[in-house]
């Protein structure tokens, strides 16, 4: 071989290396980070259709008055979620939310392409840990009548739903039911009760899709040994559910949320690893005037949730992010003074 052609070849092999060097660096965090396109960003909206009735005006950032749902999609939110009452008031705070307004709502998100969360709270208005009241028409109602209504309420909404023709994609049985629901029946002190109210909601359920996925819910995410507490009863008392749901609120917990993010991503984990379901952030919030922090807080509990194996974390939910506080006077929301959405909501963005 002449030193010419020697020279050829050591060029021509150096360069075959250095291309599939190239190749390989381009590939590997590709199969190295599977990517979740099926990832759930959204927003609690429960509020909307009150703040528009009453004459409050969104705006996009270059001051155009927009549709509230059009600018959380702008911001890379797919999904809303809406919370049901059984016979609410009409006070625009802690009223409204009926099945009449719910179906409404839900057909208007679908039509802009969003996903569907249905939220049943089996009261007349809020249900929480603080306060889980029976309607006021089934106060009087047996037991065996309570599970009946449960069933009942379910389907009708579900029903009227789909007629209009939404099926959502997860319904919550119970709201943040860490004390169980419709007290002191469905108390967790007496939790083969609650097990058996939970069962006909998630019956309801699955008779109108089989597909929907049923979401039990308790608050303080972060806080692991709570869960293993609910949901080994859960477990031992035939509790029918495929979602584990979760709320995180630094705020309330009065911390700031590097205290427990590791926390909150090792409960999300254990969760799955303990009883085979899946999980989901449904409930998020920070103060509104942190713009920064909030923005940070919703990155990182992104993070955490994509980070749980086999893409089993499901997605994150804002709490009312359009939830004004001159409006609402509540603190958690993520909207601007002017009516224009917070930046931090960004962190939903790709």
């Amino acid at each position: 071989m002449s030193l010419q052609l020697f020279i050829r070849y050591i060029l021509v092999l150096v360069l075959s290396i250095s291309c599939s060097a190239q190749e390989e660096s381009q590939r590997l965090p590709e199969e190295s980070q599977p990517v979740n396109n099926n990832f759930a960003k959204g927003a609690d909206v429960g509020w909307l259709s009150q703040m528009e009735a009453t004459g409050y005006i969104f705006y996009d950032t270059d001051g155009t008055p927009k549709d509230c749902l059009q600018l959380l999609k702008d911001r890379g939110i797919n999904t809303i979620r809406l919370r049901v009452f059984v016979n609410p008031s009409d006070d625009k705070l802690t009223g409204h939310c009926s099945k009449e307004e719910t179906v409404a709502m839900a057909v208007r998100a679908q039509n802009l392409g969003m996903r569907i969360m249905i939220d049943f709270h089996y009261s007349d208005s809020w249900a929480d840990p603080g306060k889980q009241y029976k309607p006021a028409a089934w106060v009087d109602h047996s037991f065996e009548e309570l599970k009946q209504d449960v069933y009942d309420h379910t389907f009708d909404v579900l029903s009227a739903l789909k007629n209009a023709g939404v099926t959502p994609e997860w319904v919550q049985v119970g709201n943040e039911i860490p004390g169980g629901m419709l007290w002191p029946d469905g108390s967790t002190d007496n939790f083969g009760q609650l097990a058996q109210l939970l069962n006909k909601g998630y019956d309801a359920t699955k008779a109108i899709d089989n597909n929907i996925k049923v979401i039990v819910h308790i608050d303080q995410g972060n806080n692991n040994p709570r869960f293993r507490w609910f949901f080994d009863l859960a477990t031992a008392n035939y509790v029918k559910y495929d979602v584990i749901g979760l709320s995180y609120y630094p705020y309330w917990l009065q911390t700031h949320y590097t205290q427990n993010i590791a926390d909150l991503e090792y409960n999300l984990k254990d969760m799955v690893s303990r009883y085979g379901k899946e999980v989901m952030v449904v409930e998020v919030g920070e103060d509104y005037r942190q713009e920064q922090t909030t923005f940070d807080m919703l990155k990182a509990v992104i993070k955490a949730v994509k980070s749980v194996p086999d893409n089993k974390g499901l997605g994150v939910v804002y709490w009312e992010p359009e939830g004004a506080k001159s409006w609402s006077g509540y603190q958690l929301n993520a909207w601007q003074d002017n009516g224009k959405p917070s930046p931090a909501l960004d962190a939903f963005k790709n």
